[in-house]
């Protein structure tokens, strides 16, 4: 078993109304440059963490929710309105946490940007890691006959 599997991560919204804990590690760490999360977030990116549904407890007054395209709904704080999670019909057992709301969001390091496809053309971003133009990795061409 991994060390991380029982590391317990915390979080809140701005006004601290609504609070979560992820336990284990996430699945994956990254930024998003979509159209979607950048007017969610009134950001350039953002930068999500991938946890399974039942790893993650919210506490306190229970996030809203908001249909933003068919299979997506987006969670937030209804008192403050800070963002909190991104669910995906193309991933029913996850939970895609906004790593800027954990309590120490320097525990986790983005791994891969996606959706650089719609990524803004004034970003300019200087680390080394890999970008794909969507949400995975490009598939391998078949074998030849």
């Amino acid at each position: 078993m991994s060390a991380d599997a029982d590391v317990v991560r915390t979080g809140r919204c701005l006004c601290g109304a609504i609070r979560f804990r992820a336990t284990g590690a996430p699945k994956w760490v990254a930024h998003c440059h979509c159209e979607s999360c950048r007017r969610q977030t009134a950001s350039a990116f953002t930068t999500y963490a991938g946890y399974l549904r039942d790893r993650v407890v919210f506490e306190g007054s229970p996030p809203a929710h908001f249909a933003s395209s068919p299979g997506v709904t987006r969670s937030f704080c209804p008192r403050c309105g800070t963002p909190l999670a991104f669910q995906g019909a193309r991933w029913p057992d996850e939970l895609h946490l906004f790593l800027a709301t954990f309590d120490d969001p320097m525990s986790l390091t983005p791994k891969v940007h996606v959706n650089v496809a719609e990524q803004l053309g004034w970003i300019h971003l200087a680390d080394d890691l890999p970008r794909l133009a969507g949400m995975s990795a490009p598939k391998p061409p078949p074998p030849a006959p």
